[in-house]
């Protein structure tokens, strides 16, 4: 076990909020899924549980998504998963589960190998323990290679080696504005190479601080820490709803390169705080991502994902454009 679920430990009077989700794309680009399994929690008040599903389809008109909500007797931690939602959960080595709701209904039944240790994005583990930040994020298994069924509204298809990834993050609120990129088996690195970087401006009264980015990548087997509070200096994001160039200094190594897609490939969502904050969530796992890899004493490394990668910005803006899921969180 990699991880484990917070919500049960949590005081009655905490306010919170926690995911699962797994992400798996199709290695010839095209089809994606992206499944997240949640927990909100309002100070003084029981926890309620989430589903939601995301087929990405480059041949489709648009993603197809739902969301079932759950009760409180629903939401369990099983021995030997990470999180039951309903008939759905989350564990070491699978996925599987059901959504049926008026819009769609799913299935899946998933397992998974990972090739890497599982990746901290923040640096110190004080920082997971503490009252700050008030996100935490981790990745158990950043380098998940999936294989299994899915039926969705009575299509059945096969999952066959499809590299994705596990995440886990937890808190008390949500960053002021955020993205997350993940993209695997890259054009011109080698099989096992990843990137898993999230970013974050944070607001403090009426400031909002530089972005800070904390995330792994994996190039020709050798391992390189991204971002870090020391390195905000060296990191530049530009994110706009459907896309985002960037610039990330690291331990031995700097990032350069832009991830984007099409505005119709987006799903979104709505995202609350426990207080009642709330922000627009823009994601999809089909976008394109090119980067440059600069280090010292290497030649630069060029590396690709075609309609495989995820792109994620959470905002508070609510006119970029992108149509929001018509479920309410929490």
């Amino acid at each position: 076990m990699r991880t484990e679920a917070r919500f049960p430990a949590l005081d009655q009077a905490q306010g919170h909020y926690e995911s699962f989700y797994l992400k798996a794309a199709a290695p010839t680009g095209g089809r994606a899924l992206w499944i997240r399994h949640t927990v909100h929690k309002r100070p003084g008040a029981v926890p309620t549980a989430s589903v939601w599903f995301t087929l990405f389809d480059a041949e489709g008109p648009r993603p197809r998504a739902a969301k079932a909500q759950f009760s409180a007797e629903s939401l369990s931690r099983p021995e030997d998963a990470y999180v039951r939602v309903g008939e759905t959960e989350i564990g070491p080595g699978r996925a599987r589960g059901r959504i049926g709701t008026e819009r769609l209904d799913a299935e899946w039944d998933l397992r998974f190998t990972d090739r890497h240790e599982s990746f901290h994005h923040l640096p110190s583990e004080r920082m997971y323990s503490g009252r700050l930040p008030r996100t935490k994020l981790l990745s158990p298994h950043p380098g998940a290679l999936w294989s299994g069924t899915v039926t969705v509204d009575g299509e059945n298809f096969s999952v066959e080696a499809w590299p994705g990834m596990i995440g886990h993050n937890w808190g008390s609120e949500h960053a002021e504005r955020w993205i997350w990129i993940h993209g695997a088996e890259f054009e011109g690195g080698e099989p096992g190479d990843y990137i898993d970087v999230s970013a974050g401006r944070i607001k403090l009264g009426p400031f909002r601080t530089p972005w800070i980015a904390n995330g792994s990548l994996v190039v020709g087997g050798e391992q390189y820490r991204l971002g870090g509070l020391g390195r905000t200096y060296g990191t530049e994001i530009d994110a706009e709803p459907t896309g985002c160039e960037f610039v990330i200094a690291g331990k031995g190594v700097t990032l350069r390169g832009k991830v984007e897609a099409a505005r119709e490939s987006f799903v979104g969502w709505i995202y609350s705080d426990p207080d009642g904050g709330e922000h627009n969530a823009v994601n999809c796992s089909i976008a394109d991502l090119e980067m440059r890899v600069e280090r010292p004493s290497h030649r630069h490394v060029h590396l690709a994902v075609r309609a495989a990668a995820a792109y994620e910005l959470g905002m508070r803006e609510d006119d970029h454009g992108i149509e929001i899921q018509p479920d309410p969180d929490g």
